[in-house]
C-alpha cells in the first residue's frame, strides 16, 4: 500500500468522523478538491499526518470550524460576470412583476457579495418590497460577514464598474456608507434578506421559491451531490420559476434537465417548465 493510498483512507475516516459528529457530509464534494483542502489546512495547522486531525476533529469543535472554513467556497464579489446580471434584469425581474410576492433562495451565498447584488437590482426594479430573500450556506463564519455586509473599501472601484456592466445607472455610492477603510451595505438592502445556514448534501427544501441563484458551488459536488441539490432546487421552485447557475455549470447531464427551459445559454440561466 503507498503513502497515497494510506491518506486516501485517512482522509474517508475524516469526512466519516466529521459527518457522524457534525451532520456535515464532504464525502460527495468532488474528491480532488477535498484532499487539495484538507492537504492545506493540514500544512497551515502544522500537522503532519491526516490521521491526527481526526480525533481532533471530532472532540474539538473550533477546530472543526477552522477546518470546515476550508470547504467553503467563498470567492465571490459584487455583481461577478456582471453579464449574468444584465440578463436577470432584462429576462427574469420582468416576469417577477407578475406576483404580489416571490421568493427567492441564494444558495451558497457566502460572504454576501452577489445576495447584496441581487437586492440592487431589485430595489431598481421596485420589487425590493415583493421580495423575500433567503441566503443560505452551510458555513456560519462566512453567513456572519455576510450579515455584517462589511467589504474592503478597496474593492469598491471594481464592484462600481461591474455595477455599471450589470446596467446599473445610478451612482453605486448610494449603496453602502463609506467608514475608515471599509464599506458598509446599506441597511434598506438588508431589511428583505434572512441568512440562514442550510447544507446541500444534507438539508431540505425551500418552498414556494421563484428564482434559486446558485452560482459556481455545484463545480465543488461529484456528480450524485449535484443531483441531489439539483433536485432540492427544483423541488423548491414555482412553475415557471428560474435557476440561475454559475458559468462553468449546467443541467446537461443532470436527472432535472427535463424540467426546464433554457433562457441564456451564456448566463445559464433556466425556467422551470414541468
Amino acid at each position: 500500500m503507498t503513502g497515497e493510498d494510506i491518506e486516501r483512507i485517512e482522509i474517508d475516516l475524516l469526512l466519516e468522523g466529521i459527518y457522524q459528529t457534525y451532520g456535515y457530509d464532504f464525502r460527495s464534494y468532488a474528491r480532488a478538491s477535498v484532499d487539495r483542502r484538507v492537504r492545506q489546512f493540514a500544512a497551515k495547522s502544522g500537522i503532519e499526518k491526516i490521521s491526527e486531525m481526526i480525533p481532533r476533529t471530532i472532540h474539538d469543535k473550533e477546530f472543526f470550524s477552522k477546518l470546515a472554513h476550508y470547504f467553503s467556497v467563498s470567492v465571490t464579489e459584487m455583481f461577478r460576470d456582471p453579464f449574468v446580471f444584465l440578463e436577470i434584469r432584462h429576462e427574469v425581474l420582468p416576469s417577477l412583476h407578475s406576483y404580489p410576492f416571490f421568493k427567492v433562495w441564494h444558495a451558497g451565498c457566502a460572504t454576501g457579495e452577489e445576495v447584496y447584488s441581487l437586492a440592487i437590482l431589485l430595489q431598481e426594479e421596485k420589487l425590493l418590497e415583493r421580495a423575500t430573500i433567503y441566503a443560505t450556506d452551510f458555513n456560519e463564519e462566512v453567513l456572519e460577514q455576510a450579515r455584517k455586509g462589511i467589504y474592503p473599501l478597496s474593492r469598491m472601484k471594481d464592484y462600481t464598474s461591474n455595477y455599471q456592466e450589470a446596467g446599473g445607472s445610478r451612482s453605486f455610492s448610494e449603496y453602502y456608507h463609506a467608514r475608515y477603510d471599509s464599506a458598509a451595505i446599506s441597511d434598506n438592502l438588508k431589511r428583505r434578506i434572512t441568512f440562514a445556514c442550510h447544507n446541500l448534501a444534507a438539508d431540505g427544501v425551500f418552498g414556494e421559491i421563484h428564482l434559486v441563484f446558485c452560482r459556481n458551488l455545484l463545480i465543488y459536488f461529484n456528480r450524485d451531490l449535484q443531483n441531489r441539490a439539483l433536485g432540492l432546487f427544483t423541488d423548491s421552485l414555482v412553475r415557471g420559476g428560474y435557476l440561475c447557475l454559475g458559468t462553468s455549470e449546467s443541467l446537461e447531464f443532470s436527472d432535472v434537465k427535463r424540467c426546464y427551459e433554457l433562457v441564456d445559454k451564456k448566463a445559464k440561466i433556466y425556467r422551470k417548465v414541468r
